[in-house]
């Protein structure tokens, strides 16, 4: 049985990387994989890759959730916009963002203007049993986590769908999302 991966060989992976002038920035919910399929894509593509959640961290020394819980959303995605405006500057090939950070109208404009902005949508099932796993996520920790993420759904997927490649997680190696997004990116290109 053939696999989404097998579908593109190490030649063709390489081709459609070189024509990737701009780094990846992945875009949508928690839960979705950006950081795990992130990390598969740049290792496919020989680029680095970078977690914004976790650039934000090391530079505030406190957690996401702990930004929020002190300085509100507004003061945590002043800061999230300013620390990738700085990956997207330091040339990262592939950075994931944490899920608010496309509807942030300054955030988004940057992105799509000096990055590849790819959705990584996913059917809210999935999102919750991945999400369950973790108990980090600010968003989540008050009510039904799948009454949040479907609402979180319909508010942010307009803004989602305003990145230029889209594609759909599901469960499987994360090698088959990878390699979605180049087919997906090589088509936009």
């Amino acid at each position: 049985m053939e696999t989404q991966a097998e579908t593109l060989n190490k030649a063709e992976i390489a081709a459609i990387s070189r024509r990737i002038k701009r780094p990846v920035v992945l875009v949508g919910l928690m839960g979705v994989g950006k950081s795990t399929v992130g990390r598969k894509l740049a290792e496919l593509t020989d680029r680095t890759f970078v977690d914004a959640d976790t650039a934000i961290e090391d530079a505030a020394q406190l957690s996401v959730s702990e930004i929020f819980k002190t300085y509100g959303e507004a003061v945590f995605r002043d800061g999230e916009r300013r620390v990738i405006a700085r990956l997207i500057e330091e040339r990262h090939g592939v950075i994931a963002t944490g899920g608010g950070a496309f509807v942030d109208p300054e955030t988004r404009a940057l992105i799509l203007d000096k990055a590849i902005g790819v959705w990584i949508d996913c059917d809210i099932a999935t999102l919750v049993e991945r999400t369950s796993r973790r108990k980090t996520r600010p968003l989540l920790n008050q009510g039904d986590p799948a009454e949040t993420l479907e609402r979180l759904h319909r508010e942010r997927a307009p803004f989602y769908e305003q990145a230029p490649v889209r594609i759909v997680s599901m469960n499987g190696p994360h090698i088959q999302t990878a390699t979605m997004i180049l087919e997906a990116i090589d088509r936009w290109l």
